[in-house]
């Protein structure tokens, strides 16, 4: 059995798959080689980045045992905050792009995806100390 304040060789396994996903996903929008069928979807781009990075911010989170750094004052989460800058740095990188295009509405989409996730592991991890 793990110690409460240590992650295990399967977290860690799926959160290092997980992100290889993420990475083949973001190339293939690079390349416009996502499927045709995602096109059928109704909104399934603003749906996909917040599916796609809520669960990379619970997983990115969790794994780096909710680990904060200190910032003006303030004790930031390090995987959300490293992970949103990450985010903006590309969506402003695709206005540059002749496959991809910036939007306003996929940076918001992103950010309700990481504030989910980074909640959903905040809630876990503190209903498990009460």
């Amino acid at each position: 059995m793990s110690q409460p304040n240590t992650i295990s060789w399967g977290w860690r396994l799926i959160a290092l798959l997980y992100a290889a996903t993420l990475i083949f996903i973001g190339f293939s929008a690079y390349q416009q080689t996502l499927p045709e069928y995602l096109n059928r979807i109704p909104h399934y781009d603003v749906i996909g980045h917040v599916v796609l990075y809520l669960i990379a911010t619970y997983l990115g989170h969790r794994v780096l045992r909710q680990r904060k750094i200190p910032c003006f004052g303030y004790r930031l989460p390090l995987f959300p905050v490293i992970f949103a800058l990450i985010t903006v740095v590309d969506e402003f990188l695709q206005s540059f792009s002749p496959s991809r295009t910036y939007s306003w509405i996929d940076l918001t989409a992103s950010f309700l995806g990481l504030a989910v996730g980074y909640w959903l592991v905040e809630r876990e991890v503190g209903n498990k100390r009460e």
